[in-house]
């Protein structure tokens, strides 16, 4: 999974374990600039299959891994390509970047507000490209209690038509599918009623289709490496997907089969 998905706890795990993703961040805007056009390959992925989601999922600890029988589908018309990050590439320069879109880290659990959330916020207002924001779910809360909070939190920053809502899950925290299921259900429909707005979810291919089912009418955001940008096969019983996370190398990098347009399209009002 990208490091900027992990708890603040796993990261630290992760840093002692001797990853050097963080001294990544922020680098290689020419090769970013690349990909978007098209010039270089896809960035083979650093293990197989989609983003290592749920690494520290109880319920699956070998987490989002090679184990699996999913095969590409027929890439559809990628046309936007965009950026995600979080508090973990806090100076990444949204001027220099090529993106047409970006989502950012803006809360996890109860009670974390990622510490480059505003900043994030205001350079890609300055920028004027989409931009998005995201929250990190642990099914083992309160799942109207952890929306409210997103909420709480996103709505003291200036909002403007077009923005994205979106639902990180890449952790069970241990409970059954059916728990995290419902727990995701319950968290989109209240944010939806909340704001009007339909939120977007994202996960890796694995958890996203164990996990998943049932929540086809919420737009997709899915992680998968190793493949072609733009050729995943949606997971679960989604028909179609919005966002493609490709690689997390030197930043995680998407692209959408939507046109900035569209993509504002599924945002605030």
């Amino acid at each position: 999974m990208p490091t900027h998905r992990l708890s603040w706890a796993a990261h630290a795990l992760k840093q002692r374990l001797g990853s050097s993703r963080p001294a990544l961040a922020g680098a290689t805007l020419a090769l970013s600039a690349a990909l978007a056009a098209g010039t270089a390959a896809a960035v083979p992925a650093l293990v197989a299959g989609p983003a290592h989601a749920a690494t520290l999922d109880a319920a699956n600890p070998a987490g989002n891994g090679a184990d699996h029988d999913v095969k590409a589908g027929s890439a559809r018309a990628a046309t936007t390509y965009g950026q995600d990050v979080s508090g973990y590439e806090a100076d990444h320069d949204w001027k220099a970047s090529p993106a047409k879109f970006g989502i950012i880290k803006a809360t996890e659990g109860l009670d974390f507000v990622d510490p480059a959330f505003a900043r994030h916020w205001a350079e890609l207002a300055k920028k004027g490209i989409v931009r998005g924001v995201y929250h990190y779910g642990h099914p083992s809360n309160d799942p109207v209690a952890e929306a409210d909070y997103f909420l709480s939190v996103v709505n003291r920053q200036q909002a403007r038509p077009g923005d994205l809502l979106v639902l990180d899950l890449e952790t069970s925290d241990g409970e059954s599918v059916q728990h995290v299921n419902a727990w995701a259900k319950t968290w989109l429909a209240h944010v939806k009623e909340k704001t009007g707005v339909t939120p977007m979810f994202y996960s890796g291919w694995n958890f996203a289709d164990r996990y998943g089912h049932g929540l086809g009418q919420y737009p997709l955001w899915v992680a998968y490496y190793g493949i072609p940008k733009g050729s995943v096969t949606p997971p679960a019983d989604w028909k179609t997907w919005v966002i493609h996370q490709y690689t997390d190398t030197p930043i995680d990098q998407n692209v959408s089969s939507l046109t900035p347009d569209q993509l504002r399209a599924l945002g605030r009002h």
